[in-house]
């Protein structure tokens, strides 16, 4: 569907201009001489299915060609109205005042004329890609705002820590989470957006064990068209597409030593520079990191920066395993069972008694995101509405479970394929927690083999 983009601009020839380039480019354009009218056309546009994915503004008219004022009044406007749509503004004259009092009031981004056109086109998709993940972050706000999310906190220990979490989420204070592979980190740090006053602007993960050493500053930063050899069009940075909201940092314990100094000196000053550019970027960002990682023996050894450390963990919260909340096991198996049954065409499903004892005494050592994986084969596999403990066909019997939360391994005879590259894997990832190019050397597979294994096991979170 076709981005509509409205032109506010009282020259008829840059009118003319704008929409030769945009409609060129796949754009529907809508021309207006003046903010009258756009406010007339924007307020009746309310109230039918027609209205602009972006506003492309003038900033001065004909009653005040150089204070821009009238573009002023425009941005206040749209203030009021709670609009969400995304707005870059222009004008023919360079006033750094101007710029700065059009970006406090909302404007996305700043284009002076005459433009470049691809300057122009690279603009408009960035702030139309940023207004995407904004209504998809509103999307997920309303997930989490849902009842039956999986979510849940019926043992103490989780209803303490949403609790914690909840208090500390309106703040901006740096937060690391720490705990197990599959104990939804990343579920809690979606939490913390949602509760947080940036819950209106984005929420950018990124998984920092599976960017590329050599492309990290491109990844994070963003690069120019034409600022490396294989940089063949431009690229928005994850700073930048979490601007105004919330960035979180999986696995941020995986970070090589050279790439944590470049990432300290964001945190340190929210300064950076997209690769290729001399213009220094400010960053606006509430970050959330998350590590299944022992940080005590990493800094020990050296592997990791105190000082970046210090300024990740201002708030350090532990995600308790499952196995130490047994109380949200069968909750959670429920809403498995409801979520997993509605995809599968399989509807009112239950657990036999015996199947939820052998689940309460498994110890879980890939947690909730295990314990999915346990619920979706079971659907799959079951053939009446009553799941039983054979349909759950759990990895390591409940026997094996030594009651302090370890599991012995199972002889190699009774072992599936399967069953056996998933211990190999958990023995590797145990060995190396915080190091899965060495986890990988270990079982001799390349690095990328490894997280491909990791995302089949659901190990990957």
């Amino acid at each position: 569907m076709q981005a509509t983009i409205l032109v506010v601009e009282d020259n008829k020839e840059i009118r003319f201009s704008a929409r030769f380039v945009l409609e060129d480019a796949g754009f529907s354009v809508v021309e207006l001489e003046n903010p009258v009218q756009a406010m007339a056309w924007l307020s009746q546009s309310d109230a039918s299915e027609n209205s602009a994915d972006l506003i492309l503004l003038d900033m001065n008219f004909s009653l005040d060609t150089t204070s821009g004022e009238e573009g002023l009044q425009f941005l206040r406007w749209l203030q009021q109205q709670s609009s969400k749509i995304p707005l870059v503004a222009m004008t023919a004259w360079s006033n750094t005042t101007l710029v700065v009092q059009a970006m406090q009031l909302g404007a996305g981004d700043f284009i002076e004329k005459p433009w470049h056109n691809q300057r122009l086109l690279q603009v408009i998709r960035q702030q139309l890609k940023l207004a995407q993940l904004q209504q998809h972050n509103k999307q997920l706000s309303a997930a989490f705002a849902d009842p039956a999310s999986p979510l849940l906190a019926h043992s103490e220990a989780m209803q303490r820590l949403l609790q914690q979490l909840t208090e500390v989420a309106r703040s901006d204070a740096n937060i690391l989470l720490t705990g197990e592979n599959g104990s939804g980190k990343t579920q809690l740090a979606q939490f913390i957006h949602t509760k947080s006053q940036r819950a209106n602007a984005a929420f950018i993960s990124v998984n920092m064990g599976a960017i590329v050493d050599s492309l990290f500053e491109s990844e994070m930063f963003g690069h120019k068209k034409g600022a490396f050899t294989d940089a063949k069009e431009a690229r928005v940075g994850r700073f930048a597409l979490a601007q105004g909201g919330t960035l979180f940092l999986d696995e941020i314990a995986t970070l090589p030593l050279n790439q944590q100094a470049k990432l300290l000196r964001v945190l340190e000053s929210g300064q950076y520079e997209v690769v290729g550019s001399s213009v220094t970027e400010q960053a606006n960002v509430r970050l959330i990191s998350a590590s299944n990682a022992d940080f005590a023996a990493l800094l020990a050894s050296g592997q990791f920066r105190q000082d970046l450390y210090y300024r990740l963990n201002t708030l350090q919260f532990t995600v308790p395993a499952l196995r130490q909340r047994p109380d949200d096991i069968i909750p959670l198996c429920r809403y498995f069972l409801q979520q997993h049954g509605n995809r599968y065409q399989k509807h009112n499903l239950q657990l036999t008694a015996a199947a939820e004892t052998a689940l309460r005494q498994y110890g879980w050592p890939g947690n909730v995101r295990e314990l999915s994986h346990v619920i979706e084969r079971a659907v799959l596999l079951c053939q009446t509405q009553q799941i039983s403990s054979s349909d759950l066909a759990l990895a390591v019997p409940a026997a094996g479970n030594t009651g302090n939360g370890q599991q012995v391994p199972i002889a190699l005879e009774h072992m599936t394929l399967e069953q056996a590259e998933l211990q190999l894997i958990r023995q590797a990832l145990a060995q190396f927690p915080a190091n899965k190019q060495r986890a990988a050397e270990l079982l001799g597979i390349t690095k990328s083999s490894l997280y491909r294994r990791l995302e089949k096991y659901g190990l990957d979170k």
